[in-house]
């Protein structure tokens, strides 16, 4: 193990560690998330969307999902509220003719009330009533989040003081806000799945990127923590982590 080698790579990695969106494709092919979930949330997305429905996308990131909805642009409206992906949204969403506003927190939301059919958010912020609001009679809201465990095991291999940043995200939590706001609950799901890293600078991107969970981290601080993490890939092939996900789709 040449440590001043695996420092300088790891050190460029940390220095790599932008995005555009929500695009991963830096690391692809280096981990693996999300290959086993329960519930495909494309699939249930497709399931209640008519091509008729005024949908709301909230914290769209980049467009990316959105756009692959491929739903008509006169009736698609998104929010974000990250400065880069704001800008980056701009650029993409609104010359296609989707009502793109910028918005920098979940509670208020720039629509009248009852403006949309459907409402989507994948990973991003969310308030009950806010989008109680938003929806028509018989609307629907479809989220999948990342739950107040996630990565926590990685976390603590290299940051064992850090707290969670959303303790309260869970199902059982989040579920009982909704039914407080008015919804019902037509689907109600979370799990459990392993996160695989196939080698230490996809890692050292990988939490650069996710500040929020791993707040704080760098190579210099984390250098010893990180060599072990390079001898467990050395012995196993691979370092493993744990995902938490739930699924929430409730009815106005």
């Amino acid at each position: 193990m040449d440590v001043s080698r695996l420092r300088a790579a790891w050190r460029e990695e940390e220095d790599q560690a932008q995005i555009r969106g929500w695009d991963f494709s830096h690391i692809h092919g280096r981990f693996e998330e999300e290959q086993d979930l329960p519930w495909s949330y494309r699939e249930i997305v497709r399931e209640y969307l008519r091509r008729e429905d005024a949908l709301l996308d909230c914290d769209t990131g980049g467009g990316e999902f959105l756009l692959s909805l491929r739903h008509p642009a006169d009736r698609t409206a998104a929010t974000e509220g990250y400065p880069p992906n704001v800008r980056l949204c701009a650029e993409r969403l609104l010359p296609l003719g989707i009502d793109f506003r910028a918005c920098a927190g979940p509670a208020v939301i720039p629509w009248p009330d009852g403006a949309f059919d459907r409402i989507l958010n994948r990973h991003g912020a969310f308030h009950a009533p806010e989008l109680f609001r938003l929806l028509r009679k018989g609307g629907v809201f479809i989220t999948e989040q990342v739950g107040g465990e996630n990565d926590r095991d990685l976390v603590e291999r290299v940051l064992p003081e850090a707290e969670k940043p959303f303790p309260h995200m869970n199902l059982a939590e989040q579920r009982a806000a909704f039914e407080a706001a008015g919804f019902r609950i037509l689907r109600a799901e979370e799990a459990y799945r392993p996160i695989l890293f196939y080698d230490v600078g996809a890692f050292v991107w990988f939490a650069r990127i996710i500040q929020w969970e791993f707040p704080g981290f760098s190579v210099d601080r984390c250098f010893e923590k990180l060599l072990d993490m390079q001898a467990e890939i050395e012995a196993r092939g691979e370092i493993r982590g744990t995902i938490h996900r739930y699924l929430i789709v409730a009815e106005k």
